[in-house]
């Protein structure tokens, strides 16, 4: 039986593969395992870390909320091809945008200046530099990743079980809830998984539109920047500690997609 993998693939994908194994392993490399687990625990890095895990959760619910009817006007509305690709195109840009350029739109928009500024001042609403704005630019950057994912598994999913169960006279609702989202599972529980990886790590977005208040909107990547010049030994652990609970979350994605 011949194999499919030709013979000169071989070398890249090992280089290609170095090139992103030996960062890893030199962060781990540079871990003191006796101070490893009191750097961790200390009480900043333990705020950082917790108010990354809440932000990050509140942006993926945010993103299944907003992300799953997106995808589903993308993937079945009657909107003009033409038209849609723009929309399309304009969703999925914070996967290309540069964070920064990100956190100083979403500045634009709910900062004191900003388009929303004056209406929600009038609200006795302070977005930026707070927590929500931690969880509106971690929803920012992660909402493509859910989108992008269901999108296409609604595209070739549903068909005849869809239109059997609307023949038999159930509501598009009804179908949505019974029919198409139990057959994109796997992609949705991916696509959610992957939001808040996303979220998890994110930082140019946050820094810009949020700041850096220790307990208020200081995630665990900020606390990383900010240690690296006062701490470096503190600033590596915490780096490997969110290497592997990334680690944990792509291997959790990768088991969904294939159930």
């Amino acid at each position: 039986m011949t194999s499919a993998l030709p013979r000169w693939a071989c070398p890249p994908a090992l280089i290609g593969a170095l090139f992103v194994l030996l960062p890893l392993a030199a962060v781990l490399v540079r871990v003191d395992p006796s101070t490893f687990l009191a750097l961790i625990t200390a009480d900043s890095s333990l705020a950082a870390l917790r108010l990354s895990l809440v932000t990050a959760a509140c942006s993926t619910v945010l993103c299944l909320l907003l992300g799953v009817p997106l995808a589903l006007v993308l993937s079945r509305s009657r909107i003009p091809g033409p038209v849609l690709s723009l929309l399309r195109a304009l969703l999925l840009i914070p996967l290309v945008l540069p964070p920064v350029v990100g956190g100083l739109a979403l500045l634009f928009t709910v900062g004191r200046q900003g388009l929303l500024g004056g209406p929600l001042q009038a609200l006795g609403l302070q977005v930026a530099f707070s927590t929500a704005a931690v969880v509106l630019a971690q929803t920012f950057v992660a909402l493509p990743f859910l989108v992008l994912t269901l999108e296409g598994a609604l595209r070739s999913a549903g068909g005849g079980a869809e239109r059997a169960a609307a023949a038999l006279g159930a509501r598009p609702t009804r179908v949505l809830l019974g029919v198409t989202l139990p057959g994109v599972l796997p992609a949705l529980a991916s696509g959610t998984v992957l939001s808040f990886a996303r979220a998890l790590g994110e930082f140019g977005a946050t820094i810009t539109v949020a700041g850096s208040l220790e307990g208020t909107t200081r995630t665990l990547p900020l606390e990383i920047y900010l240690l690296r010049e006062t701490d470096p030994d503190a600033a590596v652990a915490l780096s490997l500690l969110l290497v592997l609970v990334a680690l944990v979350v792509i291997l959790l994605a990768h088991r969904r997609a294939r159930v």
